[in-house]
């Protein structure tokens, strides 16, 4: 995996513009912030974020992958103002459970998701070593 960057430009505070990768893919889908029994314990963004990106890490490792195959990260918020807010807290998170790999991301602000009580869906694209 390479992380890839145009000649000139300011590097991006927390994610990559791009990624070059080979391998088998593994295409995690969209997790909330619920539990394994898709229970909410709570309605916080920081603690949904936490536990999405739990789920993420869990999914993963069944399909022998780590954080660190993640090469693409994708982001749906129903609050932009509070998840910039909440950066630092949502970067403790991510950190802690992710790492200091930062694949390529988008984030986007909506108007809600199919569960109700969701603040956060969080998708990946990880890839294996053939």
């Amino acid at each position: 995996m390479k992380f890839i960057q145009p000649t000139g430009w300011a590097r991006p505070k927390g994610y990559s513009n791009g990624v070059v990768a080979a391998g088998r893919m593994v295409f995690v889908a969209g997790q909330v912030g619920w539990d394994q029994n898709e229970v909410f314990q709570s309605g916080d963004l920081v603690e949904q974020v936490r536990q999405a990106l739990t789920n993420i890490v869990s999914i993963l490792a069944v399909a022998g992958a780590k954080p660190e195959n993640i090469v693409r990260m994708n982001w749906y918020l129903t609050n932009k103002v509070e998840y910039n807010a909440r950066q630092k807290e949502i970067g403790a998170v991510y950190q802690a459970l992710i790492g200091k790999h930062f694949p390529a991301m988008t984030a986007l602000e909506v108007a809600g998701f199919v569960e109700a009580g969701a603040q956060v869906e969080i998708e990946v694209t990880a890839m294996l070593q053939d």
